[in-house]
């Protein structure tokens, strides 16, 4: 395993490994058994940043979510885990009732509710501090001064440690690290958005973002990451849910446009000279790029794990990052 560094402030700073697990459907649809497994296979190899959020896996059974990190606290506690790994959570879209959503019934990022919904986490995963904490998705009802407050007031407690954002409009970032750094208090360090070899179309709506997508990573907060060399940009969804393995499939929305083909072209012309799978090459290219980038990978089986940690020791040339890099 590889690592890097996330944080700048050496009292919250965390040494992480380059490939991030995601458990948002541990102990839901990824029953128990499997789930253990993985992430002990995962630990095994030297894995050590795991990703959850408290509304992980709401959409499943309808709930309000929750059943990812009290699988994570049960997975802990078997097998007497502490804070060598580093797990994060994430509040915000978290329903407030069964049955809702975070586009319709979202907990937001108050003040109360970034207290009430950080302890409740500390308890579902079994720790006295959350490692790193997301504002998971945008809330407009609130002063952005109040959530900017609101979680620098768990740092000061050392119930938190490092802060991230994820699904935030850049200038929204940008002005809560600001209002931040003014006031002399932790602002946003880790950033988490969808990002990939494939690029996606920005001005598809969605329920959430009516003017354009902004979960996905471009230019402007690839631009912002490489002008803040302090931040670090977790990626989720780097294999985009089998769109690289299952050419069947139809493209998911925004991938389906001109530029997809050439760049699908490169990309398994790079995985045939390598030797290695399509999604050993997306995470290579993400992973040894000069950008900070930690993919974030989601598996249902050991299987698949293992295909994604061979991918650590891929190291691609600067001849083949370049034909990557140059497809327009």
């Amino acid at each position: 395993m590889k690592y890097r560094t996330i944080g700048s402030d050496p009292n919250t700073r965390r040494e992480v490994s380059v490939l991030a697990l995601g458990a948002m459907l541990f102990g839901s649809r990824t029953d128990e058994e499997t789930s253990f497994a993985v992430l002990d296979r995962y630990v095994e190899a030297g894995g050590t940043f795991i990703d959850t959020s408290d509304n992980y896996a709401f959409w499943v059974d309808g709930s309000q979510g929750g059943q990812s990190e009290e699988l994570l606290g049960r997975w802990r506690r078997s097998r007497g885990i502490g804070n060598e790994i580093v797990i994060a959570t994430k509040l915000g879209a978290r329903p407030l009732a069964p049955g809702t959503s975070y586009v319709d019934n979202a907990e937001g990022l108050s003040a109360k509710v970034i207290r009430e919904s950080a302890e409740r986490s500390r308890e579902r995963l079994g720790v006295e501090k959350l490692d790193l904490l997301y504002a998971h998705i945008e809330d407009h009802t609130v002063p952005l001064e109040e959530t900017v407050e609101g979680f620098a007031s768990l740092v000061a407690e050392d119930t938190v440690g490092l802060l991230g954002v994820s699904n935030h409009a850049v200038w929204r970032v940008e002005r809560a690290r600001t209002l931040a750094a003014a006031a002399g208090l932790p602002g946003y360090e880790v950033l988490q958005y969808e990002h990939s070899y494939l690029r996606p179309r920005t001005d598809v709506p969605s329920d959430l973002f009516p003017d354009g997508t902004l979960g996905a990573a471009g230019p402007d907060l690839l631009s912002y990451l490489r002008a803040e060399p302090g931040m670090a940009l977790v990626a989720y969804s780097p294999l985009l849910k089998g769109t690289y393995v299952h050419p069947d499939r139809p493209l998911l929305p925004g991938y389906d446009h001109p530029g997809t083909p050439a760049r699908l072209a490169v990309l398994r012309e790079v995985a045939r000279e390598t030797g290695a799978t399509v999604n050993q090459v997306v995470l290579a290219w993400q992973m040894g790029g000069e950008l900070p980038i930690i993919p974030l990978v989601g598996v249902s089986s050991v299987a698949q794990l293992e295909e994604n940690l061979a991918a650590v020791e891929l190291e691609l040339t600067g001849e083949q990052r370049g034909r990557l890099d140059g497809v327009h």
